[in-house]
């Protein structure tokens, strides 16, 4: 491992406050958390986050920090749309933290806005920070115009989670990492069936479940959301109208109901014994694991589409999107050294690596996320890392106006789901308005 590099400029004076948040998704609810490293030389840094399964180890990594460079690193966890509002009042001037989390939703929007610091000269100057250790999407996505304004975190991948108490209920053999999305397909529409007297649904696949599953299967049977170079939607591409056909006929059958789907999440569902699995991130393990019922939950890799009919897995049959949030600092921050140090601390190497060990999330440093497996002493979370040998992963689709297309992609796609007859239509439609939108983009 590299060790962390000593600043060469001295450290300006801190803020104080702090920011963080909660969501296991996109939503949660504020929670605020002080430092335990004490406030040797009265420095204080304010972190913004939005995760708070992810707060505590975070926390310590942040003290061990503070602790030898004589800093308060202080967490404050905002719900999603808090967050966002924060940082949209820092773009009119408003009090901003100086560390907080990005999103690929929304890191075009604020990259141009003045509102994040250019990391270009820390990178240059930091031997722990070599961009070519972190996962090369998501070290794209916090660009622009040659400047970088975020570090790689982490980064995530897609698996099945399955509760076995179900599946031993109605006879239904468990999901494995040899399964296609047809066995998939066939065992969420067997549970239906036998639990339809008790209220039990095979699995769940809502218009926003993207990343975590129609984006999946789409990929693997060839098709694209969108195209590489980000000008045009893939929507209606052939490959993406058979994957998506294949949702409505053999995937949503086994799902609630489109109004259930609207307004109760798949993750309270699952918990509730409601459904017998689903397609999940990374980034719910921790909600999974320390949950009362733990011991009758499961995981499998994310299934592959048998395009060729061999009964083999190729690696580009089975797809995982992946995607990763981003450090990134105030432009404003009256301790760029400082934030800068916190920063360099979490995506070193050590950083990262202690982040999987303490089963925070997988990590953005590449090769860095093994550990992660063993921080978990009542599931086994192997699959999570396994699709990264035996799959191929897919960088989350995205634009300088991903959030919009995206939205209006999820709004046309309730018509489908409630209708699924009229998929290939719906899927044209939105392709239509996507071009329109990335269109604009351009100009």
């Amino acid at each position: 491992m590299k060790n962390r590099k000593t600043w060469k400029k001295g450290l300006a004076l801190g803020l104080s406050a702090v920011l963080a948040l909660s969501m296991a998704g996109c939503g949660g609810t504020g929670d605020s958390a002080s430092g335990g490293a004490g406030t040797a030389g009265g420095k204080t840094l304010r972190v913004a986050i939005w995760d708070n399964n992810q707060l505590s180890g975070l926390q310590q990594i942040a003290d061990e920090w503070g602790s030898e460079n004589g800093y308060d690193v202080q967490f404050e966890v905002l719900d999603w749309s808090t967050y966002w509002t924060m940082l949209e009042a820092g773009v009119s001037g408003g009090e901003m933290p100086d560390v907080f989390w990005m999103h690929s939703d929304n890191a075009t929007k604020y990259m141009g806005a003045d509102v994040l610091m250019n990391l270009n000269d820390f990178i240059e100057e930091d031997d722990a920070i070599d961009l070519d250790n972190y996962y090369e999407g998501i070290v794209d996505l916090y660009a622009s115009d040659g400047s970088q304004y975020a570090i790689p975190k982490d980064h995530d991948t897609i698996a099945v989670i399955y509760n076995k108490a179900i599946f031993d209920k109605y006879g239904v053999e468990y999901p494995s990492d040899d399964w296609t999305w047809e066995d998939y397909a066939a065992a969420a529409q067997e549970i239906s069936e036998k639990g339809a007297a008790d209220g039990v649904y095979g699995t769940y696949c809502n218009v926003t479940n993207d990343q975590d599953t129609w984006y999946d299967i789409v990929y693997a049977y060839g098709g694209s959301i969108i195209s590489g170079d980000k000008t045009k939607s893939g929507l209606d591409d052939p490959n993406t109208i058979e994957a998506m056909n294949f949702v409505a006929n053999e995937i949503l059958p086994a799902c609630p109901p489109q109004d259930t789907m609207a307004s109760t999440s798949g993750d309270t569902m699952f918990l509730s014994g409601l459904i017998g699995m689903e397609c999940q991130g990374s980034w719910m393990v921790n909600t999974y694991n320390t949950a009362d019922n733990v011991s009758d939950y499961g995981w499998a890799m994310i299934p592959y589409a048998d395009l060729n009919g061999d009964g083999q897995c190729q690696k580009e049959e089975r797809c995982s999107i992946y995607n990763g949030l981003g450090w990134s600092m105030s432009a404003n921050t009256q301790d760029p050294e400082g934030a800068w140090g916190l920063i360099s601390a979490l995506c070193s190497e050590e950083g990262q690596t202690k982040q999987s060990e303490l089963g925070v999330t997988m990590s953005g440093y590449i090769g860095a996320s093994d550990a992660f497996v063993d921080a978990f002493d009542q599931m086994d979370v192997s699959p999570f890392v396994n699709v990264e040998k035996e799959g191929t992963l897919v960088f989350r689709p995205v634009s300088k106006n991903t959030a919009k297309w995206a939205d209006n992609n999820a709004d046309i796609l309730v018509d489908a789901w409630t209708n699924p007859a009229n998929m290939e239509a719906d899927l044209k439609q939105a392709a239509a308005d996507m071009n329109e939108i990335l269109a604009e983009e351009s100009e």
